[in-house]
């Protein structure tokens, strides 16, 4: 008798991390339940089974219906209503609908469920800040949880309803806050609306790059492809990992300045153009308290449970998103 595969529901299968996480699980003997507002692209080349599912998971009884029959759940719905920022104004109600109250909405599904079933896994993407403004440059996850945007207090509220749910072993839910993510592959379907990716574009259009510092703020920049695959490798490590959260990084944290001079020579290899000059100017009225701050993520409890190690290096990332962007692939992305 032919063993079922397990069935890997993807919620937010679109999006900009849930889309990578989809061509990842792609390459697996499972079957993948692919949820989302719009209809996800399927990989040509899929090994995996997978099934569609377009559905508002806001309207009752859509996100019982997304999860029925799940081996694991893993959510990386996110709401961004911005063509270029992930920011949101307090007290959004739209946001905290999406962002907090579909993880309400699916432990309340779980908790209705037929207890005599083991506890589901869910791997929740979560951020990295969480944790709010720190004058650690390292984070290693010791740190007080204190976040200062709205964005950061919902993904924060939602991992703690995620953790009380498996407290009361309603589901065993394992959270990894993730860094500044970004980049392109050949194959990506969703728009990075991210710091990197924007300069880019700004460079590509023979537009300067701009900074609301000196170009020293240091951030851990890792590219979509890898943490694609280390939210794939936490649903292999599920029972080490459940029960707390966990950091995702690269372990390296670059200044910004040096980061962009990287871009703009990027984008003049590409296009044959002197590169884009790197200049500071003044932050905008919505700046926020961490976007000043130092970020390098110690992500050695992760690594060691899970065997993940990022694959590819910053220059071939940002190579591959220059390339995507200049050659159009981005053009019609949502």
């Amino acid at each position: 008798m032919a063993v079922k595969r397990p069935l890997v529901v993807l919620l937010g299968a679109t999006g900009f991390v849930g889309s990578a996480v989809l061509r990842e699980l792609a390459v697996r003997d499972v079957r993948v339940r692919a949820v989302s507002r719009g209809a996800a692209s399927v990989p040509e080349d899929a090994r995996a089974e997978i099934e569609v599912h377009t559905a508002d998971l806001t309207e009752p009884g859509r996100l019982a219906q997304a999860i029925a029959g799940a081996d694991v759940v893993i959510h990386t719905i996110a709401y961004i209503a911005g063509s270029t920022t992930w920011r949101i104004n307090e007290g959004d109600s739209a946001a905290e609908r999406v962002n907090v109250g579909l993880v309400r909405d699916l432990v309340a599904v779980l908790r209705d469920g037929d207890r005599n079933l083991p506890p589901l896994p869910v791997v929740f993407a979560g951020a990295v800040s969480q944790v709010g403004p720190t004058d650690k440059e390292v984070l290693d996850g010791s740190e007080p949880d204190w976040p200062q945007g709205e964005y950061d207090r919902q993904k924060l509220a939602a991992e703690r309803v995620l953790l009380d749910a498996h407290a009361e072993r309603t589901l065993r839910a394992v959270s990894i806050r993730l860094p500044t993510v970004f980049g392109y592959g050949p194959r990506s379907t969703a728009r990075d609306k991210g710091v990197v990716s924007t300069m880019v574009r700004r460079a590509l259009a023979g537009e300067p790059i701009t900074m609301w510092h000196d170009g020293t703020v240091r951030r851990d920049l890792l590219y979509v492809e890898d943490v694609a695959r280390a939210l794939v490798a936490a649903v292999d490590h599920v029972d080490a990992l459940a029960g707390r959260p966990w950091l995702l990084g690269s372990g390296r944290g670059l200044p910004l300045g040096e980061v962009f001079t990287t871009v703009a020579s990027l984008v003049a290899e590409r296009t044959g153009k002197p590169p884009v000059r790197v200049v500071s100017v003044p932050p905008p009225a919505h700046a926020e308290p961490g976007d000043f701050h130092n970020i390098t993520i110690d992500a050695t409890p992760f690594r060691s449970v899970s065997g993940w190690r990022p694959k590819v290096p910053l220059t071939d990332a940002l190579r591959h998103t220059v390339d995507f962007c200049a050659s159009g692939a981005e053009e019609g992305l949502s």
